[in-house]
């Protein structure tokens, strides 16, 4: 199993967030660093439309995969990535949330195990108050699948991409988790964000090695 950080540079609400400096190094690499660190996966990739951020992630020895085409939502880009990879289980790992934990993906990728977890397709993981949060786990055909399907009106109108396996019949395993991230999509949150550095782990430092 993978995980693949989906890492566009533009964004609406704060411009070139991922590249923002959180502590000594910018919220991309904490978000691939701390993923790494989790030991859960072969690999981890990001998944990128900018030079700026892959030579981030490359220079300092990390995976890094240049989208060949202009994508609607993370999982296309991430489909695309992973098409030629031999692989069962994805994971999508949101770029914008820099301080990733081991417990809450252990949990979402333990549905897929046994035989219950042979029906499970995709997965993703709400905190206890029902809140949704934008991590998913994919089996590969479930997200080739998906990078074929055209974009379908529920998801049109609620510009949430998950709608599209629900209107083609394939459900969600929704996995409760107390995890509760912090989401880069603002400047505010980023001083949020510095405010929790003293007590995160301050890197792992990663050289093309994996658990």
């Amino acid at each position: 199993m993978i995980a693949m950080i989906p890492a566009r540079y533009a964004a609406t609400r704060f411009p070139a967030k991922l590249m923002q400096p959180l502590g000594e190094k910018p919220v991309i690499r904490h978000t691939y660093e701390n993923t790494l660190a989790t030991g859960l996966f072969k690999e981890v990739w990001v998944v990128t439309d900018s030079d700026i951020i892959y030579n981030e992630i490359t220079a300092h020895g990390g995976n890094a995969v240049m989208s060949k085409k202009q994508h609607e939502s993370g999982s296309d880009r991430i489909a695309e990535a992973v098409a030629s990879m031999d692989v069962d289980i994805v994971v999508n790992v949101q770029g914008d949330e820099p301080f990733v934990k081991k417990q809450p993906l252990q949990q979402l990728l333990q549905v897929f195990a046994g035989e219950d977890g042979k029906r499970v397709q995709v997965a993703s993981l709400p905190i206890v108050y029902y809140e949704h949060i934008g991590v998913y786990a994919f089996r590969k055909q479930a997200l080739m699948d998906f990078t074929n399907w055209p974009i379908t009106p529920l998801e049109a109108a609620e510009k949430i991409e998950c709608l599209r396996y629900l209107e083609h019949g394939i459900p969600l395993k929704m996995v409760v988790t107390d995890y509760m991230g912090v989401e880069i999509d603002t400047p505010e949150d980023l001083e949020k964000a510095e405010q929790l550095l003293p007590n995160q782990s301050h890197g792992h430092k990663f050289n093309g090695e994996h658990g």
